[in-house]
């Protein structure tokens, strides 16, 4: 019973104000052994495969249908793998794997671990901004961004594996699948996220520092790209499991 709770068991809305996420290209080889054997890293040039943090100011969340002063307003952090998955149709579905979730409110973080596999915490959020800047930071997760608000004409940044933006959206998120594996039962859960008015902008990463990337042991992850999306009317369909060999 436990389980079917977990399994995303009904339909989830919610708004996003702003959506920050920044994408980190490593070789493929170093991301192999962080996903389940289901899946298959999704690819740049047969070489990169990608981990992105993602921070979230997210309103009213509840299940889709119920009304607005029922939801829980909540900032999130997540880290994921960008994956693919092939169904039991032959269709390959590009998507996210969850390695980690963190939230500033327990409320959330409680009823997440019901009805998910996301394995949330709490975590304490701090966030600045002025004319020209904007921090999110954490003092128990160790992490700190800070972004140029100002620039106009953003350049990638310096390393990154991509030619311009538009190639490198392909990397931005999200992604519309989101992929949950139990290696015991060899089922694949599947949720589906559905968005409108989806435009990533570039932004411009003044510094950074992510104390679970460093605790991944990746060597010399490069910065790919770091859009910012605001005012999205997002929801999340009910979960979908299959049955993989």
């Amino acid at each position: 019973m436990l389980s079917f709770f977990k399994n995303h068991p009904f339909a989830v809305e919610a708004y996003f104000e702003s959506s920050l996420v920044l994408t980190f290209a490593v070789p493929k080889e170093q991301l192999q052994n962080l996903i389940p054997e289901c899946l298959h890293l999704d690819t740049f040039q047969d070489k990169w495969a990608f981990v992105a943090v993602a921070m979230v100011q997210t309103k009213d969340l509840r299940p889709k249908g119920f009304p607005k002063f029922m939801g829980n307003d909540f900032f999130l952090i997540g880290y994921r793998v960008f994956v693919r998955y092939t169904n039991n149709a032959g269709k390959s579905l590009r998507g996210l794997y969850i390695l980690k979730s963190e939230t500033d409110k327990k409320k959330m973080a409680f009823m997440g671990n019901i009805f998910t596999h996301y394995n949330y915490t709490t975590t304490d959020i701090k966030q600045f901004e002025n004319k020209n800047l904007k921090e999110i930071s954490s003092i128990n997760s160790k992490f700190k961004i800070t972004i140029d608000k100002t620039e106009e004409e953003i350049s990638l940044p310096k390393h990154s594996p991509f030619t311009d933006w538009k190639e490198a959206r392909r990397f931005a998120g999200p992604l519309p699948f989101t992929f949950t594996y139990n290696n015991e039962t060899k089922e694949v859960l599947i949720i589906e996220g559905v968005r409108q008015n989806w435009v990533a902008n570039p932004v411009k990463v003044i510094d950074y520092n992510f104390d679970f990337l460093k605790s991944l042991k990746l060597e010399n992850p490069v910065l790919a790209n770091a859009f910012i999306i605001k005012n999205i009317p997002y929801y999340w369909k009910k979960g979908k499991i299959e049955q993989w060999k």
